[in-house]
This record gives C-alpha cells, sequence and structure tokens, in this order.
C-alpha cells in the first residue's frame, strides 16, 4: 500500500491532509521563509538552503524570493537556471527542471489534480498527481502556469501569460490559454 507521501510521489491516490505531508509542508514552509528571509544578492545563501532541501540542484542556479516551493524532495533543477521572483513550485508530484532554464516572474508549476466527477472525494481531500519534465534551455516568460502531466521540450520558449496544458516539443514558441505551437524556432 505505501503511506500517503509514496502514494503522492507515484501518481496514486492519496489523502493531502495526512499528518505526515503536513508535517512535510510545515518543514517546507520553515525552509522557504529562511529562504525568503535572506538578504538580496545572497546567492550563496540561497543556493546553500536549496541544496540541502530540494532533491538536486545544479550549480550556478538561482531562484529568486519569494520562492514558495510546497514539499522540496520531488523537486529537481538543473545546472544554470533561473527563475524570477515570486516562483511556485508545488511538488507533490516530481518535478524536473532541465539545465540553462530561464523563467520569468510569477511562473507556478502545478503537479496536484483533484478529483473532477466525485465531489465527495474532493471534499474529503484526495488527490493524484502528475509529473511535470522540463527540457533544456527553455524559457517561460512572466507568468507562464504549467499544469499536471506536461513535458516541456528542449530550447522551447513559451510567452508571457500562457497556459501549457499539454506537452510540447523541442525547438517551438508557444503562446496563449492554453498554450498552443505558433512557429518552430
Amino acid at each position: 500500500m505505501g503511506t500517503n507521501r509514496d502514494k503522492m510521489t507515484n501518481g496514486e491516490p492519496y489523502l493531502s491532509m495526512d499528518s505526515e505531508l503536513e508535517e512535510d509542508r510545515q518543514r517546507a514552509q520553515r525552509a522557504m521563509v529562511r529562504y525568503n528571509a535572506l538578504e538580496p544578492g545572497d546567492y550563496g545563501g540561497m543556493h546553500a538552503i536549496l541544496k540541502d532541501f530540494v532533491a538536486e540542484i545544479g550549480e550556478n542556479t538561482v531562484l529568486l524570493p519569494r520562492l514558495q516551493i510546497e514539499y522540496s524532495y520531488n523537486t529537481r533543477i538543473g545546472a544554470n537556471s533561473f527563475m524570477n521572483y515570486d516562483g511556485i513550485i508545488l511538488d507533490c508530484g516530481p518535478v524536473t527542471i532541465g539545465d540553462n532554464v530561464m523563467m520569468g516572474p510569477r511562473v507556478q508549476l502545478l503537479t496536484a489534480l483533484h478529483p473532477i466527477e466525485d465531489h465527495d472525494a474532493r471534499i474529503e481531500g484526495w488527490e493524484t498527481t502528475a509529473p511535470i519534465v522540463i527540457g533544456d534551455k527553455v524559457w517561460f516568460g512572466g507568468g507562464v502556469i504549467v499544469c499536471p502531466g506536461v513535458t516541456i521540450g528542449n530550447n522551447t520558449v513559451v510567452g508571457a501569460g500562457s497556459v501549457v496544458t499539454r506537452d510540447l516539443p523541442d525547438h517551438v514558441l508557444a503562446v496563449g490559454n492554453p498554450a498552443r505551437v505558433v512557429r518552430k524556432i
């Protein structure tokens, strides 16, 4: 069966208000409070907190405050990547960010899925997750939202304010809500 944490990470139905998961969220919130309280420009301090916090963080990666990461142990970020102010990573499911990824302000990476048809299950707190995978050399404009289960190919650009609901291939420009490929790059 596994714990709710195991079920959550594996994309199986789980109860989100489980006491173990609540402890995990509070631990992550405390780490984010420390992170967001660092002096501006303390990139060494930021990297040190992330190195002890997320599952993997590459060298020369900077995530500017105010940053919110829900759990941390499901987040992997490559080298030389950048997230501008007010980023949100809801990593109940795995989030993998490649190398040399650039993200504008207020980007949201969301892996949680809630029951649509069964309102009783939704009210009881049942959820599932689907992973997000972002390739290398990707660029997100400000306010991009990436939905659960999406894979974004290498060297793809997503325009500001777009909502990515489906996979995007390598080397494309995508914009809109929902994001649609407008051309190859």
